[in-house]
């Protein structure tokens, strides 16, 4: 395959045909009269082949597009342009030398006009970015994991608490915006002090584990949160949900935990581990701040906690 240029000179073919990136100059009739050798493996066609033909007979997918209108922009009104990567990233439909069912080069685009002996011309540069752009994939989605590794309690596997005070926030936010209900529950492993000095704190770490997949299991639409709050401690975050519901959830949690047969400390006073919950629910009167929200429902949880334990609480019943 013949990549040769039609230059002025053998030098400036030479040279041309050194760059790496693709150079394309179309005359006013949008005829290519240059097309350098880095085009030729990319796209399957060579100087000799594409020389004399219009730009967009060659590439049809061009009409309509941005790159189009750059070229008539340039010829018509000698108007320079960039095309944004924003618009699309591989406006040629050039893959990588050599490999035809490979993916689409993405490519940055700089369309200028110049005149010559007269005559109007459009010179189009093509280069490929796709290090690039693979670099920033990479990087964005490290990014991505770091942000959801700092956001995953690194015991339990469930939400930790600094996901929990950005989603409480959302959610509060959402609830008053859209006149929405939204409930809080508090939930407390019952005398897990006596827990962790019978079984020891490796054991410990295996019963949270345990009642945070409990916890997580029984929240099943998307929007729900289960969070570890801080300690045995953990918090549910249940969007468009009314007092009267959350006790419902708040009480299949407690019951499913229970029924788990956890053995307990024998100073805990009963066989199996249990929960205590504290519930709370968004009202515009009075529950209408996180801070507020947050201590309801741990008064509530206070107050389970104080009527004997295993038991659920919503606020205002203590």
């Amino acid at each position: 395959m013949t990549n040769s240029t039609e230059t002025d000179s053998p030098l400036a073919s030479r040279a041309l045909n050194l760059l790496d990136c693709g150079v394309i100059v179309v005359d006013a009739n949008h005829e290519i009269m240059v097309w350098n050798a880095w085009l030729a493996p990319r796209s399957g066609r060579s100087a000799a082949r594409v020389r004399k033909q219009s730009l967009f007979d060659v590439f049809p997918t061009l009409r309509g597009s941005r790159v189009e209108a750059a070229v008539l922009a340039a010829l018509a009104d000698n108007t320079a342009t960039a095309i944004p990567l924003s618009d699309n990233r591989t406006p040629f439909p050039l893959r990588q030398a050599g490999s035809f069912d490979g993916a689409p080069i993405d490519q940055s685009v700089a369309v200028t006009p110049f005149d010559e002996d007269g005559e109007r011309y459009c010179l189009i540069e093509i280069r490929d970015i796709s290090g690039a752009m693979d670099r920033e994939r990479r990087l964005l989605d490290h990014a991505e994991s770091l942000r959801a590794r700092s956001y995953v309690d690194g015991l339990t596997g469930i939400a930790n608490r600094r996901y929990f005070d950005v989603a409480i926030d959302r959610e509060l936010r959402r609830a008053q915006r859209h006149d929405r209900e939204l409930s809080l529950l508090l939930i407390d492993i019952d005398s897990f002090k006596a827990y962790n000095d019978h079984f020891g704190h490796q054991q410990g770490d295996t019963c949270l584990t345990a009642v945070a997949q409990a916890l997580a299991g029984q929240l099943k639409r998307p929007a729900d949160v289960a969070a570890r709050y801080g300690g045995e401690e953990f918090a549910a975050i249940l969007p468009d949900t009314t007092a009267e519901q959350a006790r419902g959830v708040a009480n299949a949690i407690r019951e499913h935990v229970a029924s788990l047969g956890i053995p307990h400390a024998p100073a805990a006073g009963r066989p199996c581990v249990t929960l205590s919950i504290g519930v709370a629910s968004f009202s515009k009167e009075r529950l209408n701040e996180t801070a507020v929200l947050i201590e309801a429902a741990d008064k509530a949880l206070y107050a389970a906690k104080h009527n004997g334990r295993n038991l659920v609480v919503v606020d205002g019943e203590g």
